[in-house]
């Protein structure tokens, strides 16, 4: 076969491949165009904003724009690491987060089990509601609930401490309780929320498994163990995962609300750190370097937890 006849089969092919391909485009029109506002959004909000990473290696001066600010290499992150800021912040971010994690994640998941097994569904309707409705509290109102509960004055805590013959205490201002108080108010908002989608894998779990095993006699705990348990296990896994990847990122909008200068030692985490230093105190590249800083954190956290699960129980999110 000659040169000739070579590139003219691949031209045949290509020409092929492109028919083919975009026959296929046409076919599926309507779902790209479903998918373009999504991948618009992400373009838009989430890839062209790291072009304003380069800030965080320069000493960003407004008037002279991005690109004209000169670079100064490390000196903001070192600056970071060198203030007393910064075991500070990276304590309270890693206590509220570790807190967080180790007292509510077990939480959806118990919940999601003991609905299972609710056999009344009018009840069952009634639980979820009871549990889901907190999760649409704003934050906000969420804050000004409990700061009106736990108020020394009139707030119904301190009240029964009171008719227990115990002195009142100002939680909001103790820093010792701060960070118990934000993580249950968080339970309390959002496990019955985060346990739906355990409800969903539940649901999807063969009935005949449960079948059989009461046909062999097994008892309900039993049932549990050995079916239930080890059906929602890869779902759980996948979500500690999750968590885990965002340990650094402590909810701003929550901590900032419940903080005040009494609680501060306890309360100040990277976020609202970030935010005191970059739009109050003007320092764009300073906040940009402790931010990126808490990225590159939370993105190795992911990486290295991920290849722990997908070495040891085979279930990872690549």
């Amino acid at each position: 076969m000659g040169k000739s006849s070579l590139s003219k089969n691949v031209g045949t092919f290509r020409e092929r491949g492109m028919k083919i391909n975009f026959q296929a485009y046409r076919k599926n029109f309507d779902l790209y165009l479903l998918m373009l506002p999504v991948v618009l959004y992400f373009i838009i909000f989430k890839y062209w904003p790291m072009y304003g990473i380069q800030i965080a290696f320069k000493d960003y001066i407004a008037t002279k724009g991005i690109w004209g600010s000169n670079w100064v290499g490390l000196k903001h992150f070192l600056r970071f690491f060198r203030s007393y800021h910064f075991g500070l912040v990276i304590k309270n971010t890693l206590g509220i987060s570790i807190y967080q994690l180790v007292a509510g994640f077990p939480i959806p998941i118990i919940l999601a089990l003991m609905m299972n097994e609710l056999q009344f569904p009018r009840f069952k309707k009634l639980i979820q509601t009871v549990t889901y409705a907190p999760h649409f509290l704003s934050t906000v109102v969420l804050v000004g609930m409990l700061t009106t509960m736990l108020s020394p004055r009139s707030g119904i805590v301190n009240g029964i401490l009171k008719v227990l013959g115990m002195e009142p205490v100002y939680f909001m201002g103790e820093p010792g309780w701060f960070k118990t108080i934000y993580v249950f108010s968080d339970i309390w908002q959002n496990a019955g929320w985060n346990s739906v989608i355990y409800m969903a894998t539940l649901a999807g779990i063969d009935q005949q498994l449960y079948e059989a095993a009461i046909v062999d006699g097994a008892t309900k705990f039993q049932r549990i163990r050995h079916i239930t348990l080890p059906g929602i296990l890869p779902t759980a896994i996948t979500l500690l995962i999750l968590n885990t990847g965002k340990i650094m990122n402590v909810g701003f909008e929550k901590v900032y609300l419940m903080q005040n200068g009494l609680n501060l030692m306890s309360s100040e985490v990277i976020s609202t750190y970030v935010y005191k230093a970059g739009l109050v105190g003007a320092e764009y590249s300073f906040s940009t370097a402790v931010d990126l800083f808490n990225s590159v954190i939370n993105c190795l956290l992911l990486i290295t937890v991920n290849r722990i699960s997908r070495k040891t129980t085979d279930t990872s999110l690549w």
